[in-house]
């Protein structure tokens, strides 16, 4: 595997990315975390909301990972879906372990690959803001599917698998969840529709 980095393109290569990670081989599982490694972070800074502890926790589901990796077996959800499922238990198990403040939205450190222009970061300032404070309104189960859906872009089998739900549970507490949203939204005077 010298040579040109890998990038995964289909879902079939990410698959022998997978079982060559699983078989040791170091450098298709930095493939695997650089493909991954800014939705992760993306995802656990959404929940955390404090950069140290999300680049901690990225790290962590990517050192379990790998230390997991010989026993994982590729299902029709895919790796994603089963990283984010540990990065949601590492989020669960630091809940439980340490309370943290909400910070403000503007400090957020992104990777630099998900890094915003700064004429995007200026435009979008105030409306991101207010979303993400709506967002910590709710509550866990229904920050995690905002997040997982709409953030990160997943599908509800996806979302379903990592939250360890039914699809039609996922999809239930999606609806609910953005009812609450766009309330919240709406008491704060910004018009969803």
């Amino acid at each position: 595997m010298a040579g040109q980095p890998l990038r995964p393109t289909e879902h079939s290569e990410e698959a022998t990315l997978v079982r060559l990670a699983a078989a040791g081989d170091s450098e298709a599982f930095v493939v695997l975390y650089r493909s991954h490694m800014a939705a992760i972070y993306r995802y656990i800074y959404l929940r955390v909301r404090q950069v140290a502890e999300a680049e901690e926790l990225t790290e962590e589901t990517f050192l379990r990972a790998w230390q997991a990796l010989p026993g994982y077996e590729i299902r029709e959800v895919g790796f994603a879906a089963w990283l984010y499922r540990i990065a949601h238990n590492l989020v669960i198990d630091h809940g439980r372990k340490d309370r943290l403040p909400v910070v403000d939205s503007a400090d957020t450190e992104w990777p630099d690959e998900a890094s915003p222009s700064v004429e995007q970061y200026l435009q979008a300032g105030e409306t991101r803001d207010a979303l993400h404070r709506a967002i910590g309104q709710l509550n866990s189960n229904e920050q995690q599917v905002i997040v997982l859906r709409f953030i990160e872009g997943l599908s509800h089998q996806q979302v379903a698998v990592i939250m360890g739900k039914s699809p039609e549970a996922c999809r239930v507490l999606q609806h609910r969840a953005l009812i609450r949203l766009n309330a919240i939204l709406q008491a704060a005077g910004y018009d969803a529709n």
